[in-house]
């Protein structure tokens, strides 16, 4: 993937969700309505700036696994694969293993 993105936009690849009914039958995240609200980043941009111009580096960084907000991130489809990209205030938290 050649995507580099600008300001504070961040490019995440979404993890698949996959959901249990009560009997433990697993359906497939195509089933739902839901969007996937974790990812992992595959890229930041350099940052948004200041009121002086001066960039503000993203907190989040390449390999980073995230939970974002719901419908706050753009679809995206390259080579076959889904991303989102995402402004920096739509990611909700580092997930640290």
């Amino acid at each position: 993937m050649n995507l580099k993105p600008l300001a504070d936009n961040i490019v995440i690849k979404p993890k698949k969700k996959e959901e249990k009914t009560e009997s433990g039958i697993l359906l497939p995240d195509s089933a739902g309505e839901s969007k996937p609200e974790r990812g992992e980043v595959m890229a930041t941009g350099p940052g948004k700036r200041d009121k002086d111009g001066n960039r503000i580096k993203p907190e989040v960084k390449k390999g980073d696994e995230v939970i974002f907000t719901k419908y706050g991130p753009n679809e995206i489809k390259i080579d076959e694969e889904e991303y989102l990209i995402a402004k920096e205030e739509d990611i909700l938290a580092i997930v640290e293993n």
